[in-house]
């Protein structure tokens, strides 16, 4: 079976990280396809082990045991971590020098989900994707699932104990944190973690039904429960996630959820990084700022972030990553007070939460004040979900070849034109505009920048507005 042809059958595509699907299309025998493919297509593990893990979708369970049906037929040996956060099995992984298949579907859509793949020394690269999609794999005739193994706590234990380890003891001792859990795999995690430092921890709105929290796109309902909990609680900070814990989300004393490029320009900022890359759809106060000796862009999805991190792995340079959804990567180890955190180049949920509100408390100022002295440049983002991808990429070539479609959809002329990703358009007052179909499902993304809050909303949602006329 060849994986190309098996992926326009299915539908099931590579997207921005992972491949995705409906989950009526991820059939036993398309996610048993996908990991035998994958396991081809790497070095083979000299252990002869291969982590596997899940997020809380009802369907990733089902599609873990098709994926540990193909371990156990490429010849390895699954080790079950559960339900667990995507960057808690990246990086037990890359400790025990193993590879690892993490079932999740992120932040998209409940009737979806999608596999995520990571070599022994991390995320796959689009080369391994290109390796995958070209295999040809023979499948059994039957065998295509099998009953999981018991779950390996170890990643879990891993996990909490590189922030334990590396954050001193008590250092959030007094400090209030609200945790919206609703379905994140992290959220028993979350409440260990932080308790265990010192804080005092609320948990909110926990369901076992699974809700598909986007931190790029904050629903109108989130927003307001942050405005209403901090009314409420008083809390210090407001915490939460996406599915997979990858992606973090951060309310600041007033119930304000703070944006993920910003986040990722404050933890890079705290942790003393020199040299960062983020998508080219990141707020552009990270150059702005002056904090950092180098920034490269790149297309948006963290394969890309981490092929620039390799890029500046030479300079000598303190580096690290962050993408607009708040997600973070440490490409090199940082050393603080005796105490060493080692690079974990996925994206990360939990450093950024750490990392600011630590430095808040070292600081003796609200996690609001972070961010009082950067650049008065503000990001919003929204999207149109059912927008065929096709639609897009023609909606966006139509754009780009007319500079008067240009002017007529946004009432005035472009003066910059960046096709890096998408559709990025800069206007002459300094407000940028970006459109670009989602990777991950049928979605329409728009992106916008200007010097206030209010604008950058207005602009976004204007933008869609006309769009979806």
């Amino acid at each position: 079976m060849l994986i190309r042809d098996l992926m326009e059958a299915s539908g099931v595509k590579f997207g921005t990280s992972g491949a995705r699907g409906l989950v009526a299309d991820m059939t036993a025998e398309v996610c048993f396809a996908y990991t035998a493919a994958f396991l081809e297509a790497i070095e083979p593990p000299a252990s002869g082990r291969v982590a596997l893990g899940t997020d809380l979708r009802p369907s990733s369970p089902d599609i873990a045991a098709a994926c540990a049906a193909a371990i156990v037929h490429s010849g390895f040996e699954p080790v079950y971590c559960g339900a667990l956060p995507t960057p808690a099995l990246a990086y037990y992984a890359m400790q025990q020098d193993m590879p690892a298949v993490m079932v999740t579907g992120s932040h998209i859509p409940f009737d979806r989900n999608g596999i995520k793949f990571y070599r022994a020394d991390g995320e796959i690269s689009k080369s391994d994707e290109q390796a995958i999609s070209d295999a040809d794999i023979q499948l059994p005739d039957q065998a295509l699932s099998i009953d999981l193994p018991a779950v390996n706590p170890a990643a879990t234990e891993s996990y909490i104990e590189r922030y334990t380890h590396f954050f001193p003891p008590g250092c959030l001792s007094g400090v209030k944190l609200g945790i919206y859990e609703h379905s994140s795999v992290a959220r028993d995690l979350l409440r260990e973690l932080f308790t265990s430092l010192g804080a005092e921890v609320t948990s909110l709105e926990r369901t076992d039904s699974f809700v598909p929290i986007d931190t790029e796109a904050v629903s109108a309902e989130d927003t307001q429960r942050g405005l209403d909990w901090s009314r409420e609680h008083g809390f210090d900070a407001l915490l939460s996630t996406d599915g997979d814990a990858d992606r973090p989300l951060i309310g600041d004393e007033n119930g304000n959820w703070l944006r993920g490029d910003i986040v990722g320009l404050l933890c890079a900022r705290a942790l003393g990084a020199q040299a960062v890359a983020a998508p080219v759809s990141c707020n552009t106060a990270l150059e702005k700022c002056g904090a950092f000796d180098t920034v490269l862009r790149t297309r948006i999805g963290s394969p890309y972030v981490i092929d620039a991190m390799n890029e500046l792995s030479q300079s000598g340079l303190t580096i690290a990553g962050f993408e607009a959804n708040g997600g973070f990567l440490l490409g090199s180890r940082i050393e603080r007070d005796g105490q060493s955190l080692a690079p974990l180049p996925t994206r990360d949920a939990v450093l950024p939460m750490l990392a600011l509100l630590a430095a808040a408390r070292t600081a003796g100022k609200p996690l609001s004040a972070l961010s009082a002295d950067l650049p008065a440049r503000f990001t919003a983002s929204d999207r149109l979900q059912n927008f065929p991808t096709q639609s897009s990429r023609e909606l966006l070539e139509r754009l780009d070849a007319s500079p008067e479609a240009v002017g007529k959809l946004f009432d005035r002329p472009a003066v910059n034109s960046d096709r890096t990703d998408g559709l990025r358009l800069t206007f002459e007052n300094g407000e940028i505009v970006h459109l670009r179909p989602s990777g991950n499902a049928p979605e329409l993304r728009c992106y916008a920048e200007a010097d206030t809050d209010n604008r950058a909303r207005a602009l976004a949602a204007d933008c869609l507005s006309k769009l979806q006329a």
